[in-house]
């Protein structure tokens, strides 16, 4: 059994990687990092450093690696393994679309069965997304709908940015939480389910998807954000978390979108099912064994300040279905203001771009272009001035 999984970062070697060679699969990296590759095809292992009590090693064995560039293996690879995988992050997911075409149309050509593609991407609705961009690059006659299942997941997993000394000395090593569970759309499959352990079929994803975006990953920049407001100098979001003031947000923000959730999938989401996934994330985020960091956790503003992401997602759920969303909205003021640096002092490269040319424009001007609240909805006019507020309230303090 083989796994063809593209990108080999942190969510492609450091989860699926994993799962899928503990399960018996051989797993080929297809990435365009040259020394990762050559590393992977010298060793053909690695290790995961389980960074939790207790705290373990894993070793990720039966691996290789080809180059993304080139195209001739990675087709050959798409004809012959028994599923595919992404985890390239989105902005990258189109230089994607022509090569898997290509080597579906010679997959069908040859004869071979239906390939599986798990999209392990921050993305609702990935699975139409993919779809769209790989139908550009394939004949009118490609059999789409039997041939290729799309399969939309909710990727829970934290794996911290490794600190400089230890990459230097093992670029292949990573830390991750012990948490491996892998929510996949069960009814996208068109070849049987994977006999992976980790594997957790749903039958509404999008349930699922909506969860990870507005109550784990809101919950996680909300703690980001509302440390740098308090505390520019916090560092790790485990110290964050010991700080009432930044808990009781992002604990408040958690339960709008869990009670917005319960209405909008109520055959899946109770108040009780609710409060253990928060009470979970909150002890996973306080973890100070990961290491993570308020600066990774945060970064990259312009994506998460986008209308389907985390934050605005979950505001406009709430105005739905009538939850007053005020931590979400103190969330958002703080996140306006969120400049925490890596290791060397500098801003992440769309963070630098949000600081350059979207915050000199002002908070409406960011709520209803960038964010795409609009001001003649009474409801987002009052909450682009409640931010608006905030945000003056923040910036009087740091």
């Amino acid at each position: 059994m083989k796994l063809l999984q593209f990108g080999a970062g942190n969510i492609g070697r450091g989860f699926i990687g994993q799962i899928f060679s503990r399960a018996g699969y051989e797993v080929v990296f297809v990435d365009v990092n040259s020394e990762l590759i050559t590393l992977l095809n010298e060793r053909r292992k690695y290790t995961i450093e389980v960074r939790d009590e207790p705290p373990r090693r894993l070793l990720v064995e039966g691996v290789r690696a080809i180059h993304f560039g080139d195209t001739e293996a990675v087709v050959k690879e798409l004809c012959e393994c028994d599923i595919a995988s992404t985890a390239v992050g989105v902005p990258n997911l189109p230089q994607l679309y022509p090569t898997i075409a290509l080597g579906l149309i010679k997959r069908w050509q040859g004869g071979g069965k239906p390939l599986d593609i798990i999209i392990c991407e921050n993305l609702r609705n990935a699975s139409l997304h993919f779809r769209d961009g790989l139908s550009a690059h394939l004949p009118k006659d490609f059999p789409m709908d039997s041939f290729v299942g799309l399969v939309e997941t909710s990727i829970g997993r934290m794996i911290p940015i490794m600190p400089e000394e230890v990459r230097r000395q093992d670029p292949l090593l990573l830390y991750a939480e012990a948490y491996d569970t892998l929510i996949v759309d069960g009814r996208a499959f068109k070849n049987p389910l994977p006999q992976v352990p980790q594997i957790d079929p749903k039958e509404n994803i999008q349930a699922y998807v909506d969860r990870k975006l507005f109550i784990h990953n809101l919950g996680h920049s909300a703690v980001a954000y509302m440390a740098y407001v308090t505390d520019p100098s916090i560092n790790y979001i485990w110290q964050a978390l010991e700080l009432m003031s930044v808990r009781s947000v992002a604990k408040n923000a958690m339960w709008e979108s869990a009670l917005s959730l319960i209405r909008e999938y109520p055959d899946e989401f109770d108040e009780h099912n609710q409060n253990e996934h928060i009470n979970d994330l909150l002890r996973r985020f306080s973890n100070r064994y990961l290491g993570d960091t308020v600066y990774r956790v945060g970064r990259d503003l312009i994506r998460k300040l986008g209308r389907e992401e985390r934050i605005i997602g979950a505001l406009l759920l709430d105005l739905k279905h009538g939850i007053e969303p005020n931590a979400t909205i103190t969330v958002l003021a703080a996140a306006l203001l969120f400049r925490a640096t890596d290791e060397h002092g500098r801003l992440y490269p769309n963070d630098y771009e949000f600081v350059r040319k979207w915050y000199p424009r002002g908070v409406e001007a960011i709520l209803s272009e960038l964010c795409g609240l609009s001001m003649d909805d009474e409801r987002q006019r009052q909450t682009i001035e409640r931010v608006r507020k905030l945000h003056d309230e923040f910036l009087r303090r740091l």
